[in-house]
């Protein structure tokens, strides 16, 4: 019996051990979607304006280009997370067309160009830690001006979607699935009602969906068809298996039959990963294969200088004790160790017993090590020449450099229309071959980024190439000698922004795989830079660009950097760059650091940097040196491929120094009041296993703090937000209203502090009552993932960093002034800031120029929703303008041209015989210096023009 009880226990704690967070059903999605409509529809905010101001330069990832084959020049581009855009002059400029979808996440786009239909299948195919899930399939039969949902729901992730190009309302479609959970909505989907109603005709398992489909040219019944195994989670990714395969189809996708056998030459196994097609004609097809099977070991010895960091892995003692000083400290300054660990005194730590010989190898290793390390083949092509009886592979040397460890991110590969030999494969970088695959050569220049996505290849005009890639769009006519960046479209992929505390600011932004960028908040969106030269805004860190804080006595002095906690401090004025990541000591562990490493300047102290690992470090002297105030603060990590275990989140109080927050990736939150000499874990009560995505000391209550939990690696799209009045001892839900969707960061308004911001993955939220009830933000914001928020103190200018959208600004000054008063009033007027009066005003110094027309916006709430007459009045209370406006319960803004009627001139030049009000070129009058009135249902407000 106790027997029996004891292994009940155990397996319950191998159960709990093993279990994960519930992913979110597709009709809880459904739910949210159509509230967050409706929120949209009836909220207080609907009225403030976003504008975003770039940066253009720099692009987000490319998925998917389709070109009318019949005017090339005009073409649709689907990027990852940033929606889609239209071009019909070549690329010139563009237009969104997905803007009033509810999701901005693309996998794949297929247009059919006879009828105008745009199929959107969302829900990006690569398996990032961005690649953000999809609602389903999206279809518009008017060139994308609206769109309706056509089905699977809970497909999250789309591979391909083909159009039989003799019947439109025939599509069949590749779904990859869920990426961090197992579902049955994957496989391949087929309609013959236009997305009326879906069949699904290939169902392979749980874990694995459909990458890719292609069709045989001209011939719609064959079609072939990859299967991907793939299991992700936040410490590990593991993209093969025995059921990643090829399938064809004889009856245009009706039945499949898997092709891909150990009697056909292709490979098949455990190591099995991820596929691409390419298919020339009914014959003959390409398949790009990043294969997981571990390479042969090469038992041929090179002769090598030195040592090797794997030989102290088994060294012993007394053959470590024997080695040549010079030959040591050779290797400790050749692998950077820190200026005190010399061969001396690191043999002096290893006689003692504080370290041993492996304590080298491990202090040159981290998380993310292993990733990079792995030995397999990686990247190969195999080809088909009898429709997928056999393969062989084209080439007998390994594709190195291709696909380094991280090939499921890639595995696109096209074949020339005109050619059946000439193929390209994206990976980093981008190759052709001209031999079928035998040999290849590099494409990529210095002006298009490294890593690829996607291809059209011009199935008329040899040589005409557009190519998709992390960096955007370019374009080639000569085969890739030479490419033209077609980047004008705001799609940047932030992961954070900050700004400075100048005036005229600076905005700082980190991007996905598009390093650190900053520029002036005003900065033009315009092509004039091209006269000069010189783009608003410059890079100043590569890789993938990180948190950004910046001295507030210099705004010069810049802390930034990029993945796993690489960051720099960096004087912008002398462009000196100091690396400053903390390094454990010798015989540690090797500290762990999040993709996202977080760092947080203090403000009590500029000096002071803490950075987190899986402890958290601070250093007193920017970053110079570094001492570990906690111990490991996570529950210790786990086995895996991706660093886990690491804080992800960093608070001081402003209150008083020493008061720290600290949030990890696996869903602890502590608390130290006395700067790290002790530590409390303010967890209880919170679900588990959840991405600490913000924790935010209180700027206006010393023991308040807020928190954000995310559950996107789990698949649960729950909206976690927390708040505590007690230093995080208890904590209640302010997730209120909020639909469901993973919540990425919360901000604290500066001055009024009932105010909250929330950003989550499918668009922004403000609160006036500490979250009781949240208001959506929507107008000129489309539905994409908000990664941060901040506020300008000085301006009241609040900026969104979206991971798609590049960055959103607006101005609260009114939303700050929301309190009991004006939510009891009938209607409240804003301050109207002085206005300067300008000779330009309705002229222009060219016929051939438009005269310049000003503009000043008219700022009030209203709690009710009605029309209203705008009244501009003399400060003589003469009638001299007057506007006709729908007003909205909520703030509203209306844009005034300072114009005045002939009638209201008439008035004013009675009242004040000392002015002349002349027309002006633009055929306006427009009002003089002075004071005046704005009314308002008998509710004034009093401007001047100086």
């Amino acid at each position: 019996m106790k027997l029996k009880l004891f292994l009940t226990v155990l397996l319950a704690f191998f159960l709990k051990a093993q279990a994960q967070q519930p992913a979110t059903n597709s009709n809880t999605v459904k739910q949210a979607l159509a509230k967050k409509k409706l929120m949209a529809e009836s909220s207080l905010v609907k009225n403030v304006a976003f504008k975003n101001i770039g940066p253009t330069v720099m692009s987000g990832r490319v998925v998917d280009i389709d070109v009318n084959p019949n005017n090339t020049s005009e073409f649709y581009v689907g990027y990852a997370s940033g929606g889609l855009w239209y071009t019909k002059n070549n690329g010139s400029s563009f237009t969104p067309v997905l803007d009033n979808a509810q999701t901005q996440n693309v996998g794949d786009i297929v247009v059919d160009w006879q009828s105008g239909t745009i199929w959107v299948g969302t829900g990006e195919n690569n398996s990032s830690r961005s690649s953000y899930a999809g609602i389903g399939i999206l279809k518009s039969t008017n060139h994308g001006e609206t769109w309706e949902h056509v089905g699977l729901p809970d497909s999250h992730h789309i591979g391909r979607i083909l159009i039989n190009p003799n019947n439109v309302n025939e599509v069949v479609v590749g779904v990859t699935g869920h990426l961090y959970s197992p579902n049955k909505e994957r496989g391949i989907y087929k309609t013959k009602d236009g997305g009326k109603t879906w069949q699904q005709t290939l169902f392979v398992d749980e874990n694995s969906g459909i990458i890719d489909v292609q069709q045989s040219p001209n011939n719609f019944n064959t079609l072939y068809a990859s299967s991907w195994t793939r299991d992700r989670k936040a410490w590990n990714f593991d993209g093969s298996g025995n059921n990643s395969a090829i399938f064809k189809s004889i009856d245009a996708g009706e039945t499949w039959q898997r092709i891909s056998t150990k009697e056909s030459g292709f490979p098949t196994g455990n190591g099995v990963g991820r596929i691409g097609l390419a298919v020339s004609n009914d014959n003959v097809l390409y398949a790009f294969h990043d294969s997981q099977f571990r390479r042969k070991e090469n038992n041929k010895k090179e002769e090598t200088r030195g040592l090797k960091k794997e030989e102290f892995k088994t060294m012993s003692t007394e053959t470590f004790l024997a080695l040549d000083d010079k030959k040591l400290n050779g290797f400790l300054k050749m692998n950077n160790f820190q200026e005190k660990y010399r061969a001396e005194n690191v043999k002096q730590m290893v006689r003692s017993g504080n370290v041993k010989p492996v304590d080298l190898a491990n202090y040159l290793e981290d998380a993310n090590s292993m990733l990079f390390d792995t030995p397999v083949i990686g990247a190969e092509v195999y080809k088909s020449t009898n429709g997928g009886k056999t393969w062989s592979k084209t080439h007998d040397d390994y594709l190195d450099d291709v696909y380094y460890s991280y090939g499921y991110y890639f595995g696109e590969i096209r074949v020339d229309p005109q050619d059946e030999n000439g193929i390209y494969i994206m990976g980093v970088p981008i190759l052709k071959s001209k031999d079928g695959g035998k040999s290849f050569t590099s494409i990529s220049k210095e002006n298009v980024h490294a890593d690829h996505q996607a291809l059209w290849v011009n199935p008329k005009v040899s040589g005409h190439l557009i190519n998709g890639n992390d960096g955007g769009l370019n374009m080639s006519y000569d085969d890739g000698e030479t490419w033209e960046k077609l980047n004008v479209n705001s799609v940047g992929q932030f992961y954070a922004i900050n700004v400075d505390n100048q005036e005229l600011y600076r905005v700082y932004g980190g991007l996905q795989d598009n390093g650190v960028w900053v520029g002036a908040h005003n900065a033009p969106q315009n092509r004039a830079w091209h006269q000069n030269g010189q783009y608003p805004w410059e890079s100043i860190m590569g890789g993938d660009g990180m948190q950004i804080e910046i001295d507030n006595r210099n705004a010069n002095i810049v802390y930034t950097g990029y993945q796993f906690g690489n960051y720099y401090r960096i004087n912008r004025e002398t462009g000196e760059q100091k690396y400053i990541q903390p390094k454990h000591e010798l015989g540690e562990s090797p500290y762990r650091f999040n993709w996202q490493t977080p760092i947080h300047l203090s403000r009590h102290n500029q000096d002071i940097l803490y950075l987190g690992g899986n402890k958290l470090m601070r250093s007193l002297d920017k970053g110079e040196h570094w001492k570990a105030i906690s111990k490991d603060l996570t529950n210790g990590g786990k086995k895996g491929n991706v660093a886990y275990g690491t804080l992800t989140s960093i608070s001081e109080s402003p209150f008083e120094f020493g008061l720290i927050y600290v949030g990890s990736d696996d869903g602890l939150v502590h608390v130290t009041k006395n700067g790290g000499g002790s530590w409390a874990n303010i967890s209880e009560g919170l679900p588990k296993d959840l991405w600490v995505s913000r924790v935010v000391a209180s700027k206006h209550k010393k023991e308040r703090v807020y928190l954000t939990l995310n559950g996107y690696r789990w698949d649960d799209f729950t909206s976690y937000v927390y708040k505590s009045e007690d230093y995080g001892k208890t904590w209640s839900s302010i997730a209120s209203n909020i639909p469901a969707s993973a919540v990425n960061v919360v901000r604290e308004d500066f001055k009024n502090e009932n105010i909250l911001y929330l950003g989550t993955d499918n668009g922004a939220y403000v609160s006036f009552n500490k979250g009781e009830i949240w208001e959506a933000f929507s107008k000129n914001l489309p539905a994409v993932a908000v990664h941060d928020i901040v506020l300008h103190e000085k301006s009241n200018d609040l900026l969104l960093g979206t991971h798609g959208r590049s960055i959103y600004k607006t101005n609260v000054e009114p939303l700050q002034e929301m309190n009991a008063s004006v939510k009891n009033q009938s209607l409240t007027i804003f301050n109207i800031e002085k206005i300067r009066s300008s000779r330009r005003w309705g002229n222009s110094w060219s016929k051939w120029m438009q005269p310049y027309e000003p503009s000043n916006t008219l700022t009030f709430y209203s709690n009710e929703e009605a029309k209203k007459t705008i009244e501009i009045r003399s400060d003589k209370n003469s009638v001299l303008q007057t506007i006709d406006v729908d007003v909205n319960k909520g703030f509203n803004y209306v844009e005034y041209d300072l114009t005045l009627t002939e009638k209201g001139r008439k008035k004013l030049l009675k009242e004040n015989t000392t002015i002349d009000i002349e027309k002006a070129k633009n055929g306006k009058y427009y009002l003089p210096k002075g004071k005046y009135i704005i009314s308002i249902n008998g509710v004034t407000k009093g401007f001047e023009i100086e």
